[in-house]
């Protein structure tokens, strides 16, 4: 194991629509995509893609969405992890100028435990906050190991106090933010005050706001990728969270101004694409997204 990702798995439905019917209508959809799902999950498979293929835990039933989510991860050369629950959950995602809408069906009322796993060879974990008692015990094992862990803070949730204390890299969104009431920079006051030591917030097209220790907090700004290329915005910051990851797991002692910036070209990639799995980037996907598309000249403040 090289790397283990913890969260809810999903298969998501992507569709292209003009219209969404209401009441008792129809409306045909130009196009869609069925791929696999799911925060840790597709930042994982996004790892896997570049080169380095993790383990991860996630929710697991025993219906026939599983079966087809387990052959999405052994294509990949991926080692599912799953705890058991009743049904698979699903995502139908509706993405449109740039925005996406999503209706989901989540399980995650999990039947068993999770996984006691050995963590021989193990070098980063990455949590998306979801499967909350694993989280912690997981972030709490690795940085006793001295492993590296990263959270994708798409919201706040039960135990994200506590488990930013056990947190090398937190990454967090703009909807963070509003659940404590606090703009960007106590936002990232906050992740250091928890002892994070690299702590971001992502804005979508207006890039990220960041710190790595005690420097100053920096903007990097999204590339300028035109509207006319862009297809579907869903996951392209699970695609960040997981190239960087895939970064660092490459080049350990690179700076994570490197690793961010890698990571913001694999996000330009993505977004040119519908669905997950068209959106995940190779190597060579990624270094034509950061020499073709220039930074976004978004003023740097916060």
């Amino acid at each position: 194991m090289e790397a283990l990702f913890i969260g809810q798995a999903y298969i998501d439905i992507t569709f292209l629509t003009d219209t969404l019917p209401s009441g008792d209508e129809k409306a045909l959809a130009h196009d869609y995509a069925v791929s696999f799902g799911g925060n840790a999950v597709t930042a994982g498979f996004t790892c896997a893609k570049l080169g380095i293929s993790p383990d991860i835990m996630c929710s697991q039933a025993n219906d026939w969405l599983a079966h087809m989510f387990l052959d999405m991860a052994a294509r990949y050369g991926i080692s599912i992890h799953g705890r058991k629950v009743k049904e698979s959950s699903l995502s139908f995602i509706m993405p449109k100028d740039g925005k996406r809408a999503i209706v989901r069906c989540r399980d995650d009322n999990y039947l068993h435990p999770f996984q006691q796993l050995r963590l021989d060879g193990c070098r980063a974990l990455h949590l998306d906050g979801h499967m909350p008692d694993a989280a912690l015990h997981y972030a709490r094992a690795c940085r006793e190991a001295g492993i590296l862990t990263s959270l994708d803070g798409g919201a706040v949730r039960e135990n994200t106090d506590e488990l930013l204390h056990f947190i090398d890299v937190a990454i967090v969104s703009a909807r963070f933010c509003e659940q404590l009431g606090l703009d960007i920079g106590e936002t990232l006051d906050y992740l250091r005050g928890h002892g994070c030591r690299v702590g971001g917030v992502t804005l979508g097209d207006d890039g990220m706001h960041w710190f790595e220790d005690q420097g100053a907090n920096v903007h990097h700004p999204a590339l300028n990728v035109p509207a006319s290329k862009i297809v579907d915005t869903n996951g392209a910051g699970d695609v960040f969270h997981g190239a960087y990851i895939y970064s660092y797991l490459s080049a350990p002692q690179a700076p994570w101004s490197d690793h961010f910036r890698f990571a913001r070209g694999a996000s330009a990639h993505a977004i040119q694409h519908l669905g997950n799995e068209a959106s995940l980037p190779t190597l060579e996907n990624v270094g034509t997204a950061m020499t073709l598309w220039r930074e976004k000249p978004v003023p740097d403040t916060i």
